[in-house]
């Protein structure tokens, strides 16, 4: 049994290990009830109780297909955010070899803000209308137009988060890592599909073939991912409810998220460039990418799978401390050696994978399950502002050293200590400071 708390109000006691199939109170999943006066009147304890009810399956065929058709939609819409760094080291050589690294930081960064930003709408509208009619045109304009890639990515990536925690709660940390790592297999097979036919077909037309590879994998998501929650009859107005970083808890954990969000794309679009500037031959530059992405493959399953049992806050400031290690301890001193830089692609990977399967699910521990879209397009609003600005900031800090990626590395570093205070403040104020605690 663990008790939870939110700024000293206590939560009921919840069982670590429910029966399937069993209608629970998930309080991990409900909004804490404080005397706030942003809350709306307490109800009566049975009309509160009923509402919270919510029946996780916690497997079962239907369930994990759900998590299969997340997984290719992941795989469809992250897999491009880990690509970016192929297309940023092409472009820069390129057709946009005439401009700094700072000014071409903003064509990705506008894509990785777009791809967060647009939970402002889509988060709700899930609460709405389920996943299955945002999923559609997100496949369909990921193949139309790489100008709504952003946008695209969004519908994709927002339903497939938000639908795996509708079947699973005790085992919420494993399915969505699991889901996710879609995105880090994407991230793997994109960079090594463009290396291959870049040099055949051209851009253009290498892009298109992924295009095609995308169409297919998110017909799978509309066919898989559905709700597993009646459509919401009391939907609120499609935009983010700042009050609710009035909680602590929450709002430390959105600063945790925006600081990681800020640095985890800059190596995922820079390292490939960072390679080819210490002097690593082309092809190892390309392949550094797909490294990485594998390392990130295991980095979202092992955290998620082991969150279930010691506490998903618990596990992210983990894999942050192992973050702040391989960026401060190898990156720096021994990333222009090849043992350096492949450890360091390959423990980055691992440890930051984490932002992706883990955060999603911190956010869904601090709200009821019903208003997760909300909850969801609060957090993400505010974080994809670290996504628009973390790439340029660091392409300028590139150029202000002269070419030399010293200061980039150390920018990245010190946004992850950042987070660390962030989540670990997080972490006291919502479960308390003991450290051998399950939170």
């Amino acid at each position: 049994m663990i008790e939870t708390a939110w700024g000293g109000v206590p939560h009921a006691v919840v069982p670590l290990h429910e029966p399937s199939n069993e209608k629970v109170t998930n309080v991990g999943d409900i909004a804490p009830q404080t005397a706030s006066s942003l809350e709306a009147p307490r109800e009566s304890s049975a009309s509160v109780s009923a509402e919270y009810e919510h029946v996780y399956p916690e497997g079962g065929a239907r369930a994990w297909l759900v998590v299969f058709g997340s997984w290719c939609a992941m795989f469809a819409s992250l897999g491009i955010a880990n690509t970016l760094a192929s297309f940023q080291a092409y472009l820069s050589k390129n057709q946009l070899s005439g401009y700094s690294p700072g000014q071409i930081g903003w064509i990705f960064s506008i894509y990785t803000f777009l791809s967060f930003a647009c939970g402002i709408y889509i988060g709700p509208l899930f609460d709405v209308y389920g996943p299955r009619w945002l999923i559609v045109p997100g496949s369909v304009c990921v193949v139309l137009s790489m100008l709504l890639l952003g946008v695209c990515t969004a519908l994709l990536f927002t339903p497939s988060v938000a639908a795996v925690g509708h079947f699973f709660n005790r085992r919420r940390g494993t399915t969505t890592g699991i889901a996710t790592g879609g995105g880090a297999v994407g991230g793997v097979v994109f960079p090594l599909l463009l290396e291959s036919l870049i040099p055949q077909v051209g851009l253009a037309w290498a892009t298109r073939i992924m295009g095609f590879v995308i169409l297919c994998l998110s017909m799978i998501g509309i066919l898989l991912i559905k709700s597993n929650l009646p459509p919401s009859r009391t939907a609120k107005s499609p935009h983010p409810d700042f009050r609710i970083l009035a909680q602590p808890a929450f709002f430390f954990t959105v600063m945790g998220s925006f600081l990681m969000e800020w640095a985890l794309f800059v190596p995922l679009t820079y390292i490939t460039s960072y390679a080819l500037h210490a002097g690593f031959n082309t092809p190892f530059s390309y392949q550094i990418l797909p490294i990485l992405s594998a390392g990130s493959v295991f980095g979202r399953f092992f955290p998620g799978l082991y969150s279930d049992f010691i506490g998903r806050f618990n596990l992210i400031l983990l894999c942050t401390i192992l973050t702040i290690i391989s960026i401060f301890a190898i990156w720096l001193p021994f990333g222009t050696t090849t043992p350096g830089i492949v450890v360091f692609a390959v423990l980055f990977g691992f440890s930051s994978g984490s932002n992706i399967s883990l955060t999603p699910v911190c956010v869904g521990q601090l709200c009821k399950v019903e208003e997760y879209g909300r909850y969801y397009a609060t957090c993400y609003t505010i974080v994809s502002f670290g996504c628009l600005t973390g790439v340029p900031i660091a392409g300028s800090i590139v150029q202000a050293c002269g070419g030399s990626y010293w200061g980039l590395i150390v920018f990245t570093g010190g946004c992850y200590v950042g987070a660390f205070v962030a989540f670990a403040i997080a972490r006291g104020l919502g479960g308390g400071w003991r450290v051998m605690m399950k939170y």
